[in-house]
């Protein structure tokens, strides 16, 4: 699961973007621990609070790209996979945005989030704590 974590987070799929898809698919998931860890982590990289709070209602906000809102819709097809049915025209959405390998990265961290969130649920770690580690550059 780290490896995945840090080749996802080497791919070309935008960061923000990244922790918007945890941050949804998370709230999906009704996952508090992971909704804590990533709406921080998206606020100290600069998200918009604003973008975060109203991420589930997308569809109806005006502050998501066309690109973005491709990406959330796959998403949540990908997490409700039971109740959702992913349609050509859906994948021809994301062509128009993605390639193919961001495509893949998509699916693989729509997958990851997916599961971290069930490992999490199994072992109910405390929300609320999870601290930002600060990163360190080396000159």
């Amino acid at each position: 699961m780290r490896k995945i974590e840090d080749y996802l987070n080497e791919s070309s799929i935008d960061k923000r973007l990244l922790f918007l898809l945890k941050f949804r698919v998370s709230q999906i998931n009704s996952c508090v621990y992971c909704l804590d860890m990533h709406s921080k982590e998206a606020l100290a990289k600069g998200e918009d609070p604003l973008r975060l709070y109203s991420v589930s209602a997308w569809r109806e906000a005006p502050y998501y790209t066309e690109k973005e809102r491709a990406a959330l819709r796959f998403a949540e097809e990908l997490t409700l996979v039971s109740s959702s049915e992913f349609s050509e025209s859906n994948f021809e959405l994301l062509n128009q945005y993605f390639t193919k390998q961001e495509i893949g990265d998509l699916t693989l961290a729509i997958a990851q989030i997916n599961s971290w969130n069930r490992i999490v649920r199994a072992f109910n770690p405390e929300p609320g704590k999870f601290k930002v580690k600060e990163e360190t550059h080396s000159v």
